[in-house]
């Protein structure tokens, strides 16, 4: 006698259920598009408006104290 190999639904259903159980939920977050044409213009664009903003200069000072860019290109 074979047994079925459960179905990619029941694992996940599994694997969701095991961590409700420790106490996690899921949540779903929608984030930009990185790939997408024109993110870095409008990234440069949206960048430029708050380096004008002087109300902006003492979180931009920070930022750039706290910034771990090691290994950025």
């Amino acid at each position: 006698m074979t047994t079925r190999a459960p179905s990619t639904a029941e694992r996940v259903k599994k694997h969701r259920d095991a961590l409700r159980a420790a106490g996690l939920r899921p949540v779903q977050i929608w984030v930009p598009d990185t790939r997408q044409p024109g993110f870095a213009a409008e990234c440069r664009r949206q960048s430029r408006i708050v380096a004008r903003k002087e109300a902006e200069s003492a979180s931009q000072q920070w930022l750039e104290q706290v910034a771990d860019t090691d290994g950025w290109r």
